[in-house]
């Protein structure tokens, strides 16, 4: 089982990023699949989920209304869709999955995670 995480960069407060997490090995559509967030120094911050159940996606409160995470089925990979990003957005970003349909912080899988750079 492999997550493969990318699509971070650099860019100016208020740009935007989609960040991709594609899968091998299973199935994301019978996944909870997670973004997460990590600066230096500090813990791993959940920031999205989105069920394979059912498609409910659920937020931390500095994403909500900035990010959208979805899913394509058929290419077996999840996307989080960042915009308006400011500085404090800058962080490692992961992706995790868990055949559990339950939104925590515990995952089975985990990808290598992605840089986004927020900076003017």
């Amino acid at each position: 089982v492999q997550l493969q995480a990318s699509g971070g960069g650099s860019v100016q407060p208020g740009g935007s990023l989609r960040l991709s997490c594609a899968a091998s090995g299973i199935s994301l559509d019978s996944y909870m699949v997670a973004w997460f967030r990590q600066t230096p120094g500090k813990e791993r911050d959940w920031v999205s989920c989105i069920s394979g159940r059912d498609g409910s996606t659920y937020y931390e409160d500095s994403a909500k209304g900035r990010f959208t995470i979805s899913r394509d089925n058929a290419k077996n990979t999840v996307y989080l869709q960042m915009n308006s990003l400011r500085a404090e957005d800058t962080a490692i970003y992961y992706c995790a999955a868990d055949s559990l349909n339950f939104c925590g912080m515990d995952y089975e899988y985990w990808g290598q995670g992605t840089l986004v750079t927020v900076s003017s």
